[in-house]
């Protein structure tokens, strides 16, 4: 075993048609840190995952995964990680208890210690409850919770979580973050992929942002916030005054040379050293303007202004705690 859970140089994969789907990737993630990659469909996220999974085998670079080989030690390799994939591969005609002890035979675990096992992963998933109902009767979100726990049963050092809480409501999601925390305080090292903002700035220690095959940006997502450079102005408009407004921001004279005035959908935002101290003299040449202002206000900036900066492209927020219904789950 290495200090690093993954050391990777140079990832290269090009498909049969071509396509490169990943481009000279280097990647390395220290034992017990929680990493996240970042990036749009498309980007290249799960792609590299599964060459690190050893699912798909690299055209070019090296690849280490807990000091094992991914090519030549690739059977070691497997032995040693847990992978929840984007779809759940539960079997819905088995109970929750029967998934996981399936699990445990799949993965070798000594036949004396899968009762304790299993009662263990049911309480640390919130399914002891559930525990001899069929999984075919349950939501979504107990869905991936069981299959989190059924990549577990061999305590891996290393779990690969691939966009895990895609699709899931508000409070499904937030069950999984508090599980992948538990684990992960525990000294689990995790790799995570995502498209949701919220979800890498909340468990992760560093985020690589990926886009086209390539990591574009890394580091704490405070590090990567402060890579905006200053705080955001956000200015809600009435309907057709955002052009003007804009160009009264920019020649105005209150924004230091290098901030940014850019219009929006419901206004403008400027990104500013002097956003909160020069905001509300904008909200006066924009009333001496003629020009409504319906809201208004001062934030930090989020890994979406980040990804914004650095690539051009927004990336999905995910639904926030009161746009979804929460589902309905079985024994609940």
């Amino acid at each position: 075993m290495t200090e690093y859970a993954i050391d990777a140089d140079g990832i290269e994969l090009t498909y049969s048609d071509g396509t490169k789907a990943v481009r000279g990737i280097d990647l390395q993630v220290p034992r017990g840190e929680f990493y996240a990659f970042l990036g749009p469909n498309g980007a290249g996220k799960t792609t590299t995952i599964k060459t690190l999974a050893t699912l798909l085998a690299p055209t070019g670079g090296e690849i280490r995964v807990n000091g094992f080989d991914a090519v030549s030690g690739s059977r070691r390799v497997r032995e040693s990680i847990g992978y929840m994939a984007q779809e759940t591969s539960v079997d819905e005609e088995l109970t929750a208890r029967e998934n996981i002890r399936f699990a445990c035979e799949s993965y070798g675990v000594p036949r004396g210690e899968r009762a304790e096992r299993i009662d263990e992963l049911l309480d640390l998933v919130d399914l002891a409850d559930v525990a001899d109902k069929r999984a075919g009767g349950f939501s979504g979100g107990m869905k991936k919770r069981l299959d989190a726990a059924t990549a577990l049963v061999h305590r891996p050092p290393l779990v690969f979580l691939d966009e895990p809480t895609t699709g899931l409501d508000p409070k499904a999601r937030n069950r999984l973050w508090d599980y992948f925390r538990t684990i992960n305080d525990a000294g689990t090292t995790i790799f995570l992929t995502t498209q949701y903002l919220e979800e890498a700035d909340q468990l992760c220690e560093r985020i690589g942002v990926i886009l086209d095959g390539e990591i574009v940006a890394s580091g704490a997502p405070a590090e990567l916030k402060q890579r905006v450079g200053g705080e955001i102005l956000d200015v809600d408009l009435a309907d057709g005054d955002s052009q003007q407004a804009a160009e009264i921001a920019r020649r105005a004279g209150l924004f230091e040379p290098g901030a940014t005035v850019e219009v929006t959908d419901s206004g403008l935002t400027v990104t500013s050293q002097r956003a909160r101290e020069r905001g509300t003299d904008l909200l006066v040449e924009l009333r001496d303007a003629g020009i409504p202002v319906t809201g208004f206000n001062v934030r930090a900036p989020t890994l979406d202004d980040v990804f914004l900066a650095i690539t051009g492209e927004h990336v999905e927020t995910g639904p926030s705690a009161g746009e979804a219904t929460e589902e309905l789950e079985v024994g609940r």
